[in-house]
C-alpha cells in the first residue's frame, strides 16, 4: 500500500486527506481494521516511537495511551499489584501478560484523559491486551504484530469498525523530515537522539542516591516527553506516567498540571475512594468521572441529596481538602522530567509536594544554582541531561 486515503484532515472541511510516501515506496502500516483519520495517525506514529523506544531503553515491554498527539500516559510492563488491579478495572484473577500490564499502566496514568485514546504496544498484541482493551472507550491501536485471538475480539469494538494498525518493526525514518504550514515547508533532522541509562550520570545535586528504579522512572518521563507537545513536564513512578502535563506555555504551568494528575492518581489509591460504593450500572467512564469529581474540591456535584442516589448505594462521606492534602503527603518516591530547564525553584518546590525525589532536566538556566539549592533543601537527587526534548 503506498498511499492511504483518509476521512478528512484534522477537521471534516480539510478535504481531501491522505497518508503516503514521499519516495513513493510502501507505507510501512497496514490497516488491518476500520478506517483511521488524520489526527488517529498523528497519535499512533507518534505513540508507537514511545513505545519501542522505552523497550529498547529499558529492556521490558512498553506501551502509550495517546490523545491529540500528546501520551495521556506511558508505561513498562512491570506486574500489577492487588492496589493497582482494582484502581484500573482489572479482575483479580485476570491473567495478564507483560505487554497488558505496560498498556494497562499507561491508561490508568490519566483515564480521564485516556478515554477514547490510541493504544500503542511495543510488542505483539495478545488477547489479555484485547480483553482489556475491549470493554474501553479506545479509538484504536497499533502494534507491530497481533496474535489471531486478539484480532478477532478486537474487531467486535465499535460495531466492528476499531481501529487496527501494524506497523513494520524495522522500519526507521528518514534522516531528514518535513511538514507545511500555511504553504511554507519546514524541514529538520529527524529526533534520533537515545535516551538511556547513560545520559542520568551527571548527578548535580549533594544527595548522589539515584537507585535503579528511579532509573527506570527517570527514563520512561524523559521517553515521554521527547512525544510529548511542549512544554512539558512528567511525573512517572514504578514504572509509569502518573501525570503529564503538555503544551503548557510557562513551565511551572506544566509542573502545576502534571503534578495535579500525580496527585489524582494516587487520591485514587486513598481508603475513601476504593470504599465508594458504585451502582453496579455505572459503567467505568461513569465511575471514573465520578471519582474525578469525588476527589476535587466540586465533590458536591456527585455528594448532593438527589445526586448521589444516581451514582452510589450508599452516600459517601465527603472528601475534605484537609484529608485529601495529608493523604498526598504520604506520597513518595516519584520521580519527574521537564523536556527543558527549570527557570526558578517553584517548580521543585510545587513537584515536592507530589513526593517528587528524582530530577531530569537539561540544565542550562541563568538560575541553575537556585533550582539545585532548592533540591538540595528537600534532599532531592537533580540529574543535568544537558538535552532538550521539544516536541512540536
Amino acid at each position: 500500500m503506498k498511499e492511504f486515503e483518509l476521512k478528512y484532515g484534522c477537521n471534516p472541511n480539510q478535504k481531501p486527506a491522505k497518508i503516503y510516501m514521499k519516495d513513493g515506496s510502501e507505507l510501512p502500516v497496514k490497516i488491518l481494521n476500520g478506517r483511521p483519520g488524520f489526527i488517529n495517525f498523528l497519535d499512533a506514529l507518534n505513540s508507537w516511537q514511545l513505545a519501542k523506544e522505552l523497550k529498547a531503553a529499558t529492556g521490558l515491554p512498553s506501551a502509550a495511551s495517546f490523545k491529540h498527539v500528546s501520551p495521556a500516559g506511558a508505561a513498562v510492563g512491570l506486574p500489577l499489584d492487588e492496589m493497582m488491579r482494582k484502581i484500573y478495572f482489572v479482575e483479580p484473577d485476570a491473567e495478564l501478560s507483560p505487554i497488558a500490564c505496560a498498556y494497562i499502566r499507561a491508561r490508568g496514568a490519566d483515564r480521564l484523559s485516556s478515554f477514547g485514546d490510541w493504544a500503542a504496544l511495543s510488542d505483539t498484541c495478545d488477547a489479555s491486551v484485547a480483553k482489556y482493551l475491549k470493554v474501553e472507550v479506545s479509538d484504536g491501536i497499533i502494534a507491530p504484530a497481533y496474535t489471531q485471538e486478539a484480532l478477532e475480539i478486537l474487531k467486535t469494538k465499535k460495531k466492528g469498525n476499531y481501529n487496527i494498525v501494524q506497523i513494520d518493526p524495522d522500519y526507521s525514518a528518514a534522516s531528514q523530515e518535513c511538514k507545511d504550514v500555511f504553504g511554507v515547508t519546514f524541514e529538520q533532522g529527524h529526533n534520533d537522539f537515545e535516551i538511556n541509562e547513560a545520559l542520568l550520570s551527571n548527578v548535580v545535586s549533594e544527595n548522589k542516591e539515584l537507585t535503579a528504579q528511579a532509573k527506570i522512572d527517570l527514563t520512561v518521563a524523559l521517553i515521554t516527553l521527547k512525544y510529548t507537545q511542549s512544554n512539558s513536564v512528567c511525573y512517572v513512578k514504578n514504572g509509569q506516567a502518573i501525570g503529564v502535563g503538555a503544551g503548557q506555555q510557562s513551565r511551572i504551568h506544566c509542573t502545576r498540571l502534571a503534578g495535579n494528575k500525580a496527585d489524582n492518581w494516587y487520591l485514587r489509591q486513598s481508603p475513601k475512594v476504593l470504599g465508594l460504593q458504585f451502582l453496579p450500572s455505572l459503567g467505568r467512564p461513569e465511575r471514573d468521572n465520578a471519582i474525578d469529581i469525588y476527589i476535587s474540591d466540586e465533590c458536591q456535584d456527585v455528594l448532593a441529596e438527589g445526586r448521589w442516589q444516581n451514582i452510589f448505594y450508599v452516600k459517601p462521606e465527603e472528601f475534605t481538602r484537609e484529608e485529601r492534602k495529608a493523604w498526598i503527603a504520604t506520597q513518595s518516591g516519584v520521580s519527574i522530567g521537564s523536556d527543558a530547564f527549570f527557570p526558578f525553584g517553584d517548580n521543585i518546590e510545587r513537584a515536592y509536594k507530589s513526593g517528587v525525589r528524582y530530577v531530569a532536566q537539561p540544565g542550562g538556566s541563568v538560575r541553575d544554582d537556585l533550582v539545585i539549592q532548592t533540591a538540595n533543601e528537600y534532599g532531592m537527587v537533580m540529574v543535568f541531561t544537558g538535552m532538550r526534548l521539544f516536541h512540536h
